[in-house]
């Protein structure tokens, strides 16, 4: 009897001590320094790019980022524009949601 009634108290503490391991586990990450912004490429392009991105609700494909660069709607254009999104996205400044949809990533 006294043994399960060690047992039932050692199972009565193992939440405490889970939840505390998680209270100290929050607070270490929470002590960290967060992780710098990463850069943004100096070609004008990107700005452009970024501010397409600021104004929209919505995410974008390479077609929808030409038109307000006032690019014409050409394949090569397309081309370039998808390219700079994809360095965007492997830098972390966007996501793709999709293949080819870019977004701004949520905080």
């Amino acid at each position: 009897m006294r043994e399960q009634v060690a047992q039932l108290t050692a199972q009565l503490h193992e939440p405490g001590r889970a939840a505390e391991e998680v209270r100290i586990t929050r607070t270490t990450l929470l002590g960290l320094p967060a992780p710098p912004a990463p850069k943004l490429p100096d070609h004008p392009a990107y700005q452009q790019i970024m501010a397409v991105f600021t104004a929209a609700e919505h995410p974008l494909r390479a077609r929808q980022v030409c038109e307000p660069m006032d690019l014409a709607v050409a394949p090569n254009n397309m081309h370039n524009v998808r390219l700079k999104l994809k360095r965007l996205a492997g830098r972390g400044i966007l996501t793709e949601t999709e293949p080819g949809l870019f977004a701004q990533p949520r905080p």
